[in-house]
């Protein structure tokens, strides 16, 4: 089934910020748009708000004064869901409550035709649960936008339990027609995007609760080190604490009280006292014109070792020793496999995180997964209280050589990127191994859906397909609770990868 013809009248029921961003979009693509709302002249508003916007485009010359003209021309309020009768697909973005979808969308049965699309924008609840309470849930969909809905090109095209082929298909045509990029994805907690972007908040929590390192540290790696657009603290404080801390309780019960979802109780204190981010004034961070910016934990300059030797094979990490040579220091190759490793002229070693810890080695400083080493302006470091000094003092001055800033944080097993990165591909494998969408349609959805430098399966790739599977069954031997076991999903692919090779490792 093609996407709904443009003649076709488009409602959006709930004219909040989503509401009246999707309006917007369905508008601007050419379609007829009623607006309603329960509470009295509230659709109006949202009528007058969105011309407001088309002005706002016309001025920014993204819009032409006869393309809003006629945008305008088609936009209408409804009083009630009786206007909303000839409509082929009707959106809905109201409150997150089931009882409330629940009956607004069998009153909206009871007023449109057969064949007009049903569609909720939830982005916690059951798409299943809410058109269960519908005679024909086959025509409803899930359409979860991201906000702000006219910017951000992603679509979760969510397929209930009874939701019919047809139904998804033409919705998903329609998201695409409208200029978005749809995923298709089955109705599982969180969908694809806050299903598997769970980690990327609950591990920088972890290692600071384990006060591993401040916020602004953390979030200092995540940026300059990982390559993701902005650190756990700020998104969470942008997002607001109390919004983020809800999706990650509804994901978390969704799936039984999964020890792999839960939730932050350092996030739960900062709800409580009422430090919900940028919208409360103060968060993770402090805001306003008197507040002083947090700074990352940086070390003094060092001085860089004369040389180095390489151990094996260094894996994801292997560019350093082209950056290594580049900055003047030679690299001295041991014939014997060792190991993985840097061996520094005090004799103390550098190795990847591995999910291990310092304290179980003698003299071993461990350096955090980058993005991309060359590009990388930050690299963390951990030790423990038994590392010496100078191989510490090395370390660090061997990163800095390098043109990087170091920020030396504790003995964290698999410091904050690599731990991080290994828990959202290993959520990603089982995703795709329990049908919930597939490997191309996740790694569109986080890059697109909170901008990830790559999708977790690009990234699986270039890390190695067993990389991800070694390090969480490092970390689950050293945090038994389950929280990171490795998934079956993630042992079957890093074994079969590993038979094709001939590997016995």
């Amino acid at each position: 089934m093609t996407a709904l013809d443009l003649s076709s009248p488009v409602a959006v029921v709930g004219t909040g910020t989503m509401g009246q961003g999707i309006a917007q979009v369905a508008l601007v693509a050419g379609h007829p748009v009623r607006l309603y709302d329960a509470a009295p002249g509230r659709a109006q508003e949202a009528a007058d708000a969105i011309g407001a916007r088309l002005d706002r485009l016309v001025e920014k010359e993204r819009l032409t004064g006869a393309d809003r003209d006629a945008a305008r021309a088609r936009l209408t309020a409804a009083d009630s869901l009786a206007g909303l009768a000839d409509c082929a697909l009707v959106i809905e973005a109201a409150l997150e409550r089931l009882d409330v979808k629940q009956q607004l969308f069998r009153e909206l049965e009871d007023v449109v035709g057969e064949d007009c699309l049903l569609a909720t924008n939830t982005s916690s609840l059951s798409v299943t649960a809410i058109g269960g309470a519908l005679r024909n849930p086959g025509r409803f969909v899930g359409l979860h936008f991201f906000n702000p809905a006219p910017l951000l090109p992603l679509v979760e095209v969510v397929s209930g339990f009874a939701t019919d082929v047809t139904s998804a298909t033409r919705a998903y045509e329609t998201a695409r027609v409208w200029g978005k990029t749809p995923v298709a994805c089955a109705d599982t907690p969180g969908f694809i995007v806050n299903r598997i972007a769970r980690p990327y908040y609950a591990e920088a929590f972890a290692v600071y609760e384990a006060q591993g390192a401040d916020p602004a540290t953390i979030d200092a790696v995540l940026r300059e080190c990982g390559g993701f657009k902005m650190g756990a603290f700020e998104l969470t404080d942008l997002i607001g604490q109390d919004v983020n801390e809800s999706v990650t309780h509804s994901v978390w019960k969704s799936f039984f009280q999964d020890v792999r979802f839960t939730p932050s109780l350092a996030q739960r204190r900062l709800v409580e006292s009422g430090r919900l981010g940028r919208k409360s004034g103060h968060g993770w961070y402090a805001y306003g014109p008197d507040a002083e910016p947090a700074d990352p934990h940086t070390a003094e300059p060092a001085q860089a070792p004369a040389y180095v030797v390489v151990e094996g094979d260094l894996g994801p990490a292997s560019e350093l020793l082209a950056l290594i040579r580049e900055a003047g220091i030679p690299v001295r190759e041991d014939d014997e496999d060792h190991g993985t490793r840097l061996v520094l002229p005090s004799g103390g070693q550098l190795a990847l995180a591995d999910g291990q810890t310092s304290v179980e080695f003698r003299d071993v400083v461990y350096f955090d997964l980058a993005l991309d080493y060359r590009r990388a302006t930050r690299v963390a470091l951990s030790a423990s209280q038994d590392t010496a000094q100078q191989t510490l003092a090395e370390a660090i001055g061997l990163f800095q050589a390098l043109g990087k800033d170091v920020s030396v944080i504790g003995d964290v097993p698999g410091m904050i990127v690599a731990r991080t990165v290994a828990r959202i591909v290993d959520l990603a494998h089982d995703a795709v191994a329990k049908g919930v969408a597939t490997e191309e349609d996740i790694d569109t959805a986080m890059r697109l859906g909170v901008n990830y430098p790559l999708g977790p399966f690009e990234w699986s790739r270039r890390l190695g397909r067993n990389w991800a599977y070694a390090l969480l069954d490092d970390l689950h031997l050293r945090d038994p609770s389950g929280r990171y076991a490795p998934s079956l999903a993630l042992y079957r692919h890093a074994y079969a990868t590993d038979k094709r090779e001939g590997s016995t490792s």
